[in-house]
């Protein structure tokens, strides 16, 4: 898939940390990250902004950047709101909102999220089949969005890729090394979408880069069974997880150091089948990481 086909270039970035900035300064900085040349802005959803407010929030400070939740989990909310949310903003930014779906809180296993209970909602590819069909379901009062908004999965698994493949544009993979973004390619064919999601710390000082990566992978290895068992699927043992990641594990997951490795993993994505990778910044630093958004805009596309 080229380009010109999927409109999002080879590069974007990706942030959990808008929800932790005034609204105020979210607008600016999304608008710095369309003038800096990125082809798409994704962002997270935990326990701050709704995704769907969020996404308002940043296709209105923006005229042509592609704003893409990555994701908006479906045990947050019924499939009536979703579908008639995506909707809104297909019609009032056309083109411009990509949906991204997910949750790992859809299985078997109760979590908590800042000590907050997430519901479980049964087997993952199962649950995801039946939000999709209910999201299709819901009648249409309004006016109908054209182009349609695009969607995406969350998809780690072989089932949930072919899911993916079968029932919406493509899939976003997050918290995953080449390897994974090769067998994705592999599982889906050459038509469907790949989105990866790609951890890095743009620091010349590897040592202290390494430990910022450390904590990164340390946290999704403990508190995330599916990122788990994506791992262990992908040949990482326990040995690698447990008491603290391995130098192999953080390495494969976070690229770090300077721009010249961080283009080379980019890169190694793109060669694997990706067909745009969005960078999520890394850093011990308060505040949004708006030096990095701009140095990293010098990266090929």
């Amino acid at each position: 898939m080229d380009d010109a086909r999927h409109g999002l270039g080879r590069l974007g970035i990706w942030t959990f940390a808008f929800d932790g900035a005034p609204a105020g300064e979210v607008r600016e900085a999304a608008a710095e990250i369309e003038e800096l040349g990125y082809g798409a802005l994704w962002f997270g959803e935990a326990l701050g902004r709704d995704t769907f407010g969020q996404a308002w929030l940043l296709l209105a400070a923006t005229r042509r950047l592609t704003v893409a939740s990555g994701i908006a989990n479906i045990a947050f909310r019924d499939p009536i709101a979703t579908a008639t949310a995506e909707r809104t903003l297909g019609e009032a930014f056309p083109g411009r909102y990509l949906l991204g779906l997910g949750g790992h809180r859809v299985s078997d296993e109760v979590m908590e999220l800042d000590g907050y209970p997430m519901p479980a909602r049964g087997r993952a590819v199962t649950t995801m089949r039946g939000y999709l069909d209910a999201m299709d379901a819901v009648p249409r009062h309004g006016p109908v969005p054209d182009p349609a908004p695009r969607r995406v999965l969350a998809a780690l698994g072989p089932r949930m890729l072919e899911l993916a493949a079968e029932r919406t544009w493509g899939a976003h993979p997050y918290f995953v090394p080449v390897e994974h973004t090769a067998s994705a390619r592999r599982a889906m064919g050459p038509d469907a979408f790949l989105g990866v999601e790609q951890a890095v710390v743009l620091d010349p000082d590897l040592g202290r880069a390494r430990e910022v990566a450390r904590a990164h992978v340390g946290f999704y290895a403990e508190a995330a069974p599916h990122q788990r068992r994506s791992l262990q699927r992908l040949g990482f043992g326990e040995e690698d997880m447990v008491g603290g990641p391995s130098d192999r594990l953080v390495d494969a997951i976070v690229a770090y150091g300077d721009l010249d490795r961080i283009a080379a993993r980019v890169r190694e994505h793109l060669d694997a089948g990706a067909d745009h990778v969005c960078l999520q910044v890394l850093t011990d630093e308060p505040g949004l990481p708006r030096r990095q958004w701009r140095e990293l805009a010098a990266l090929p596309r």
